[in-house]
């Protein structure tokens, strides 16, 4: 019989990469989606469909013992809010209420949390590991670290928490903003401050995310392709896919934090959230987020299988195929 496997967030972005990896797996996939999502793009996988109550741990409780669920991955969680509160309730509260209903029903729950839970490093010295103190910078990554540490407490829980760098890929919108300025001839940067980021394609995402499922018991790892790059080289990779030529502008750092607020505020009144939140925008400014992925590739056989240049060209191609650009 095939093991089961519950996927919580699998109407978003990372979901239907996850549902893929774990089909190829041979497992017996359940997907978790909320009553209003449009799960038009799942249909065509062999999934079973159901709806959980986050913030009700009986009913939690009740959904994994009816459905017999061998694994979780939590893959759920709000990226981007205009208050702290939101974070906290959606990436740290209910994401509490889940491994507690899972206890004693489950072999093991695989929590998605961020690289944004431990944060930046300072300046362009150095490098993060799994041994770096975390000090988060924005209130998205504080509510995943809080996430993490909570999740650690909860008595005969079996868990893996995995920390993944910026994602992108097919079904992501974060690239289209970047991809529609420069397309219009427009290459644009927040500030002159130099830069090490660290990315990640999101099917990598989904293949370590599974591999979790079978190792590194009760332990954290960071994931990113394994490589490290300069804030201008995705623009660069962009720009030699689609043939550009491109104004280089950089924006005063003063001015887009002015701008953020302000969106903020416009957002807030029209009920929705602005994109990059100013909380977000720490994140996107910070100098250093260079992690190393040894840990993960020595104790989850974690390879990545795409460096930035090859996943941009799929995630770009994508885009094409899907008219998103």
């Amino acid at each position: 019989m095939r093991e089961r496997v519950l996927i919580t967030g699998a109407s978003g972005f990372i979901g239907h990469h996850i549902i893929e990896e774990a089909l190829k797996n041979d497992l017996d996939v359940y997907v978790a989606v909320r009553k209003k999502s449009n799960i038009a793009h799942l249909k065509a996988y062999n999934v079973q469909f159901t709806n959980l109550k986050y913030s009700n741990q009986k009913l939690l409780a009740e959904n994994i013992r009816e459905n017999k669920y061998d694994y979780i991955i939590h893959a759920a969680g709000l990226n981007n809010a205009s208050y702290r509160g939101a974070y906290d309730y959606v990436n740290t509260t209910l994401t509490i209420n889940l491994a507690k209903a899972a206890v004693g029903q489950v072999k093991k729950l695989v929590f998605i949390s961020s690289l944004a839970a431990v944060g930046p490093l300072k300046d362009l010295n150095g490098i993060i590991t799994e041994n770096t103190e975390p000090h988060p910078v924005s209130n998205y990554g504080r509510s995943k670290l809080v996430a993490e540490l909570l999740l650690q407490k909860v008595p005969g829980l079996v868990y893996t928490i995995l920390r993944p760098a910026t994602i992108y890929g097919p079904g992501g919108k974060q690239l289209l903003p970047l991809l529609n300025k420069l397309i219009g001839g427009k290459e644009t940067y927040i500030g002159t401050q130099p830069q090490k980021l660290s990315y990640i394609y999101a099917k990598d995402v989904a293949l370590a995310s599974v591999k979790a499922l079978y190792g590194g018991n009760f332990k954290t790892y960071n994931i990113s392709d394994g490589n490290f790059y300069d804030r201008t080289e995705l623009q660069k990779i962009v720009k030699d896919i689609l043939n550009l030529h491109t104004a280089k502008f950089h924006l005063p750092v003063t001015f887009v934090k002015l701008l953020a607020s302000f969106k903020e505020k416009v957002s807030y009144l029209g009920g929705k959230n602005p994109e990059p939140s100013p909380d977000r925008l720490k994140d996107i400014i910070a100098p250093n987020w260079a992690c190393s992925i040894e840990t993960a590739k020595q104790e989850l056989g974690f390879y990545p299988l795409y460096n930035l240049d090859s996943g941009l060209d799929k995630t770009i191609n994508w885009y094409k195929a899907n008219n998103w650009i």
